[in-house]
């Protein structure tokens, strides 16, 4: 992907969680281009409340309940307020990618964009 930016995901001293890699890719979802960082570590996709709010008019029609859950993170504890599916366009020199991901939105994020584990293809990364 000619636009993909990786990066070493390293935890703080004290901090036990999964050591992985991340890439920021931009994706296209309901017409416009969105950040997306997928983590080879990450168990969850997950989008802030505060960017689906600022740039989706409408999420809030397509939020599906789930029972509340509280996740503990290095900035602080993140509350679930529920999942939303959105499509995701991914450009590719072999082809577009579309995808269906579920997506956790949590109110205390502050993740600008979309975060998920490694769902593409593995052909997208040769």
């Amino acid at each position: 992907m000619p636009d993909a930016q990786t990066f070493l995901v390293t935890p703080t001293k004290g901090m036990i969680y999964i050591h992985g890699t991340a890439t920021k890719i931009t994706v296209h979802i309901d017409n416009a281009q969105h950040p997306l960082i997928i983590d080879s570590g990450a168990h969850l996709s997950i989008v802030a409340r505060k960017y689906l709010y600022k740039n989706f008019p409408n999420w809030e029609k397509q939020l599906l309940p789930t029972k509340a859950k509280i996740f503990e993170s290095e900035s602080g504890n993140m509350t679930s307020i529920g999942t939303i599916i959105k499509e995701i366009i991914i450009p590719h020199r072999k082809g577009d990618i579309r995808l269906n991901p579920e997506f956790l939105v949590l109110e205390e994020a502050h993740i600008q964009g979309f975060f998920t584990g490694k769902i593409l293809p593995n052909y997208l990364w040769h």
